[in-house]
């Protein structure tokens, strides 16, 4: 079984950067993620990376990837099912085991779906929660972007590009979007901005070829026919696995403190996965920055070392 001093769970920004972070510190670290970039290696454009006008998710995770490898990280690509405490923490794949004196918990959000009929048929077949993965397939055909905020307003502009025609629902009127967003996607002719809806199924046969939709305003059952469904309605922690391993708080975020710390000793945690008020690659890359410092400065203080300081630190 392989041994490790750092196991980080989670391949977006603030697993890469605590990647990076700990190797940086001569700890042993793996990483291991089902997908390297996590959700902001979806993003089409990315314009408030400090220092960077404008660069695609893709592109920014991987370089954060390559920063990490220079330094000396390993990958695996695979799911972690558990991790168990004991003399050191043991930490469970579909592929194997793992040994380690500390874990970072970074493994960011998942979309939401809808929970309707004909969602689940669908997906791969019309149904989509990336607009830049998939938008390329329905070149000039009509779609439909199911969400009010920002996330779904950038959907939109996006496939605007490519699809003949687009259509932004939402079931509230009260705009979620940044004020600027919205007037950019209102200004956009192929797309249609409705609000006060609720999407109830999705049809077709093989393929999406429509939503049925209650209008909220009269209760009137509406259809209206298209090629293909984007979702982007937010993302919610995948967390039942770490029920009764660490504190989660009412939404299933991990509860962790201003350094990363969890409830249990030698496990970490950082980015969006947590309850850090804002969901944000600067802001998930710096607390994944926090989390490996934390996680150094445990790991030290076990083995009777004096961590070495921080800047700002007293020597």
């Amino acid at each position: 079984m392989s041994n490790y001093d750092v196991i980080i769970i989670g391949g977006g920004p603030a697993g890469l950067t605590a990647a990076v972070y700990c190797r940086r510190r001569e700890l042993k670290t793996l990483v291991i993620a089902k997908a390297v970039g996590g959700q902001a290696a979806l993003a089409h454009e990315v314009q408030n990376w400090p220092g960077t006008e404008s660069i695609s998710g893709f592109e920014l995770t991987q370089q954060m990837k390559a920063q990490a490898d220079k330094w000396g990280a390993e990958f695996i690509s695979d799911e972690v099912l558990a991790v168990a405490e004991g003399e050191k923490i043991l930490v469970k794949t579909t592929q194997g085991e793992y040994q380690t004196e500390a874990v970072i918990l970074a493994f960011g959000l998942t979309p939401r779906d809808l929970g309707v009929p004909g969602e689940k048929e669908f997906t791969g077949r019309g149904v989509s929660y990336c607009a830049t993965c998939d938008g390329p397939l329905f070149k000039n055909k009509s779609v439909a972007v199911v969400g009010g905020g920002n996330a779904a307003s950038e959907a939109a502009e996006y496939l605007s590009r490519l699809a003949k025609q687009v259509f932004l629902l939402s079931d509230t009127c009260d705009a979620a979007a940044e004020a600027t967003l919205v007037d950019k996607v209102k200004a956009i002719k192929n797309i249609s901005v409705t609000c006060g809806l609720k999407v109830v199924s999705i049809e077709g046969e093989g393929q999406v070829a429509s939503i049925k939709y209650t209008d909220l305003k009269n209760n009137e059952n509406k259809k209206l026919s298209l090629d293909g469904v984007f979702i982007e309605i937010g993302y919610s922690p995948k967390t039942a696995w770490l029920k009764g391993v660490v504190d989660l708080n009412e939404r299933g975020e991990v509860q962790a403190d201003k350094a990363g710390l969890t409830s249990v000793k030698g496990i970490f945690a950082a980015g969006d996965c947590t309850d850090v008020g804002f969901k944000q690659i600067v802001i998930a890359a710096g607390e994944g920055a926090k989390a490996a410092l934390s996680a150094y400065k445990y790991l030290a203080a076990n083995k009777g070392q004096t961590a070495r300081p921080d800047w700002g630190e007293k020597k």
